[in-house]
């Protein structure tokens, strides 16, 4: 057993755990009936996750332990996806709080400390508690962990057991302590999202990686089928989340305010940054409460309701369906052919309203995510879409570039299955690049980067930095061309500078004259240039 909590160690964890909500990400959207039957409580954790592995994979390679513990915190609150992923993002804060400044790797004890502190955070993170819940599981596993560690003897691995086998005891006696989880014979989907986390970190530290893991379907209570879907509850009708700056006095007066504008309130962070969720009906009021609080921004409003209808029988026909944040962009998809569902830039679109669109587009349906964030949501609208007998296939398309490549190959004419098989590989066969500017200083592969500096990005990875947009885009350009290519598409952003689109083209015609080039506005507001090469 490595038994050891190390950089390398947390990285490995969040990515496992990551996986493992993935894999079981629509068992537990199956048992999601409280605090509302919106079933996307395992998509939200596995979101919620792999923002955290995402923000770990971004540390330079010489990052020490107290700087990996700060930014899985910090990834998962920007990445927190509805209750119960603002809960886990909580719960990681509260380990790096404990576990960061250690001076070496933790122990058994140091582990029960960490996790009992953050069993403390989620819960004073939750206006109004509710037992049967995350929470539960989380103060469960915590006093199963600190009576473990009762001796010396005891080991980090022992610890991270007893943790993850008190989380499922206590699971399942969640469906005893909720009516609504009686009435439908599930346990918490939350608390059961919070064991594949503990489960996985079993896994890291003991190198004993189970084959599958363990959702359960239902308890001793009354099954679902017999109960039917759970019926909406008579309460607020939106959920509402955004990240706020803001001073913590002013988070006080907030948490107030939302407090008698709805429920399920919960605000995480520190430090000046924060993340709010809450159930309201006046959704206006709750973004015009963080805006007398501070800056809110990435805010995202979802229909509670919407998700809980019967799945509908599947309009015939075959369709695409595109996801995209700008008008540009969402014009030239819809002028190849494709249905578009709008999100806001820097998330994704809510899950009840991109499986709504799917369903209402065909029985056979082809979805071009077009963001690395839109992914694994699409996967998950399509695996809902299935269950009411249409064929889905989402096409692994992570830049708009892509999903305009497998667009252009598209043809209803040909069986589904080949036309979903010429699309994925027309999006494979592009490769895409970005540029964007800098926000605030960062580390980045290639170097230091400062507030202002112009990014130049090839498939998420940072190759360039610059003072010009033009001057960056050049270099990228070439970088992308020097394995070869045919046509170079660039999607000229809401903010370049002008002229940039003649200078690009006219750059090309001199140094890669064989190459031909497309040009188009997608009105995109957070990158000035989006480039692919097929």
């Amino acid at each position: 057993m490595g038994e050891v909590l190390d950089m390398a160690a947390i990285r490995r964890w969040c990515r496992g755990a990551a996986e493992a909500l993935g894999s079981t990400r629509t068992e537990i959207d199956a048992l999601n009936v409280f605090p509302v039957p919106d079933g996307d409580t395992g998509t939200n954790l596995h979101l919620t996750v792999l923002a955290a592995a995402d923000a770990l994979d971004e540390l330079p390679d010489g990052a020490g332990d107290p700087d990996t513990w700060r930014e899985l915190a910090r990834g998962a609150l920007l990445g927190a996806r509805g209750n119960s992923g603002v809960i886990l993002s909580q719960v990681f804060r509260g380990l790096a709080d404990v576990l960061g400044p250690l001076d070496a790797p933790p122990g058994a004890a140091e582990f029960a400390a960490a996790l009992e502190h953050a069993s403390g955070l989620a819960r004073g993170a939750v206006e109004h508690p509710v037992e049967g819940t995350i929470l539960s599981v989380l103060d469960a596993a915590s006093s199963a962990c600190t009576s473990a560690t009762g001796t010396s003897a005891t080991g980090l691995a022992e610890a991270t057991q007893a943790a993850a086998a008190g989380a499922r005891r206590a699971l399942h006696l969640t469906t005893g302590q909720l009516d609504v989880l009686a009435r439908s014979g599930v346990v918490d989907a939350g608390a059961a999202g919070l064991c594949i986390v503990l489960d996985a970190l079993v896994a890291e530290i003991t190198e004993e990686y189970p084959e599958h893991y363990e959702v359960p379907a239902r308890t001793s209570g009354t099954p679902a089928s017999a109960q039917g879907r759970p019926k909406p509850r008579n309460g607020p009708g939106y959920e509402v989340m955004y990240l706020l700056y803001a001073q913590d006095d002013a988070v006080h007066t907030l948490r107030e305010k939302l407090d008698r504008l709805g429920d399920s309130l919960v605000v995480v962070g520190g430090g000046g940054l924060w993340n709010v969720h809450v159930h309201v009906d006046d959704a206006g009021a709750a973004i015009e409460a963080g805006l007398a609080a501070g800056r809110p921004h990435r805010i995202r409003v979802t229909y509670l309701h919407a998700g809980t209808r019967e799945p509908h029988a599947p309009h015939t026909g075959r369709a695409v369906i595109a996801v995209t944040a700008a008008d540009g962009l969402a014009a030239l998809f819809e002028e190849c052919g494709a249905r578009v569902v709008r999100r806001d830039p820097g998330s994704a679109p809510p899950l009840a309203v991109l499986t709504e669109a799917i369903l209402a587009a065909g029985d056979e349906v082809t979805v071009l995510p077009n963001e690395p964030e839109v992914l694994s949501l699409a996967e998950a609208a399509a695996e809902r879409a299935r269950e009411a007998g249409a064929s889905i296939a989402v096409v692994p398309a992570k830049a708009s570039v892509q999903g305009m490549a497998a667009l252009a190959v598209h043809d209803p004419l040909r069986r589904f299955a080949e036309d979903v098989i010429e699309m994925t590989r027309a999006a494979g066969a592009t490769r895409f690049g970005h540029l964007e500017v800098a926000g605030q200083e960062a580390v980045t592969s290639v170097g230091l980067c400062q507030p202002g500096d112009v990014l130049g990005l090839i498939e998420g990875d940072v190759v360039t930095i610059g003072a010009g947009v033009a001057e960056v885009a050049r270099h990228v350009l070439d970088r992308m061309l020097s394995g070869g290519g045919e046509l170079a598409t660039l999607i000229i952003g809401l903010y370049a500078p002008p002229g940039l689109a003649a200078a690009l083209e006219g750059h090309l015609r001199d140094t890669h004259p064989d190459v031909e080039v497309g040009v188009y506005d997608g009105g995109q507001e957070r990158y000035p240039l989006l480039m692919g090469i097929e």
